[in-house]
């Protein structure tokens, strides 16, 4: 199994003068649960290099086993150090794309034109596509092939509304998650506020928030394997 896993670029949370980026833990446990099946992950951001980290999921109450592996793993680190750009991938040479979160991709995967191309390819293609926390945002502008919104339809999750307001940032994102996916149609739906929750339709998987990380790797792995 060939496996992208593609993460944020920005780095500023709104305007506030804060840091922002990828979430640790959601990218540290599917990385882990995808890896250890055996899978070969590339890791890609739109500008490529390092991508920024969020500094609070480097905050002692965000660490998990996942996140503490990754601070021991200096050859995964080295990786995430050199990420590849968007613009160099080739969507056919891989199986699956998995997009963590953190705030960053609501600024810009969620319009990054390369970004959107390439799960268009992936789900084209037949290739599941996977999506957790923040990240469902970068399937605000992807277009299934009749011409409609992707997502049009279809039962998804990601980072709630209470969620975001737990967090004291409604004012400051750039939209609510929640809110543009039942904007473009979407069968919306969560689970209680920082518990695990996924939804899978099809080769379309989400995960509301953190603690989903690793249950939608797993979902991603069950459908690569062809399990029901």
């Amino acid at each position: 199994m060939k496996i992208l896993m593609v993460l944020t670029s920005h780095g500023d949370l709104g305007n506030t003068g804060n840091k922002t980026g990828f979430w640790v833990e959601e990218f540290a446990a599917p990385y882990y649960v995808l890896a250890d099946a055996g899978a070969v992950i590339t890791i890609a951001s739109p500008m490529g290099g390092q991508p920024p980290i969020d500094p609070k999921s480097e905050e002692s109450q965000a660490q998990t086993a996942a996140t503490g592996r990754y601070y021991d793993d200096q050859k995964l680190m080295a990786k995430v150090a050199d990420t590849f750009k968007l613009s160099e991938i080739v969507a056919s040479e891989y199986d699956a794309v998995f997009y963590p979160g953190g705030h960053g991709p609501l600024w810009d995967l969620a319009t990054d034109k390369t970004s959107i191309a390439l799960i268009e390819n992936f789900f084209n293609d037949q290739k599941p596509i996977a999506f957790v926390c923040h990240a469902p945002a970068a399937l605000l502008h992807v277009q299934a092939e009749n011409g409609k919104p992707l997502v049009k339809g279809k039962r998804v999750t990601g980072f709630s509304d209470s969620e975001e307001e737990a967090v004291g940032l409604t004012k400051v994102v750039p939209f609510l998650l929640e809110d543009e996916l039942k904007k473009l149609g979407a069968h919306y739906s969560k689970g209680a506020d920082w518990g695990s929750y996924v939804e899978q339709d099809g080769l379309l998987i989400t995960g509301q928030n953190p603690a989903s990380s690793a249950a939608v790797a797993e979902l991603l792995l069950k459908t690569l394997i062809g399990e029901k």
